[in-house]
């Protein structure tokens, strides 16, 4: 297929292109500028620019933000939609987190209507943040959950609930805008937790990684040698699932019309430190000596159902060891570079 990716240089947008073009299809992907857009082609030099090419789109959040990039000859047949913010690094949740998601969002879907009615299929990155009510867990999370936070609550409570809000209603427009337009392409939403994994060497230093493998960075750095961190929420996929299963949500008729959590399962970080130990001998001085699971496996706080991104997407996950080992494998080779 002829596929438009949104966000090409993010961490997920990256292993997304990888995905494609190993899947046959053709690829324009957007960033904020040439500078970024030329260095993702410097990685393909092999292909040509009819299989992968890239356009400009300085900011999501504006109106008719992507009217010219959904136009393509040939014509588009997709779209994954990866481009939205996750990071706490802000000054206003309104303007940094909550237009940036929704606009970018809403604004994808009106320009796919509009200026491509090939498009069939679209796929959008939401969030495990989109299901999960902290507050009170429910005993299983699967598709059916939706997180109950409030506008209110969004701009006024804390920068990690309004980054949640965001990926909320977020989609919920996405599939409001569905109902009610009746476009002629059916959309997917992918909805992972924490996303591990390696990092593309093209683009991210140690200072600017994906929010997720921050903990992993300062590990590695010696920032929890003395102690390690809380997990957190405490389940987590590697970024390449992720990327197949915007692929394969494109791909896969059955996906049409559907979300999908998708996660490996849980963790903690006293696993991830295990895992670095076990096989970074020489980094275990950046670790403390010893330390104990916040994860108690026969109590945990939630359970999970991935059932439907294995059965309709066909995923098999990465297992964390492997996951961590390629994402510290990364770091070390920016971190040299």
């Amino acid at each position: 297929m002829r596929v438009l990716l949104t966000g090409g240089s993010g961490f997920l947008g990256a292993h997304c292109v990888d995905c494609l073009l190993r899947g046959g299809h053709s690829v324009v992907f957007t960033v904020r500028s040439k500078e970024k857009g030329e260095r993702i082609l410097g990685n393909y030099p092999t292909v040509s620019s009819n299989g992968l090419s890239y356009v400009i789109v300085e900011d999501i959040a504006k109106e008719d933000a992507f009217d010219t990039a959904v136009k393509s000859n040939p014509p588009f047949e997709a779209v994954l939609h990866t481009a939205s913010p996750y990071h706490f690094r802000i000054t206003d949740p309104k303007t940094d987190l909550l237009d940036p998601a929704i606009f970018g969002t809403i604004g994808i879907l009106k320009s796919i209507k509009k200026n491509a009615p090939t498009v069939k299929r679209v796929a959008i990155t939401s969030s495990f943040a989109a299901m999960v009510t902290v507050k009170a867990h429910p005993k299983i999370y699967d598709e059916s959950m939706w997180n109950n936070v409030t506008w209110d609550e969004a701009l006024h409570t804390d920068v990690y609930t309004a980054w949640r809000s965001s990926k909320t209603f977020a989609e919920k427009a996405a599939w409001e805008f569905f109902e009610k337009e009746k476009p002629n392409f059916q959309i997917s939403t992918i909805n992972p937790p924490l996303v591990f994994g390696p990092v593309v060497h093209y683009f991210n230093g140690m200072d600017n990684i994906n929010t997720s493998n921050e903990r992993i960075r300062d590990m590695i750095q010696g920032k929890m040698k003395e102690k390690l961190a809380p997990t957190g929420i405490f389940i987590w996929v590697d970024v390449r699932d992720v990327a197949l299963a915007h692929v394969r949500a494109i791909e896969i008729s059955e996906a049409a019309g559907q979300r999908f959590l998708c996660t490996a399962g849980f963790y903690s970080n006293a696993e991830i430190a295990n895992v670095i130990k076990k096989n970074f001998p020489d980094l275990k001085e950046k670790l403390p000596a010893s330390y104990e699971s916040d994860l108690d496996i026969n109590h945990k706080p939630f359970d999970v159902d991935n059932s439907r991104s294995k059965e309709v997407l066909r995923l098999k996950y990465k297992p964390i060891e492997e996951s961590i080992t390629d994402t510290v494998k990364s770091l070390l080779g920016i971190a040299m570079s």
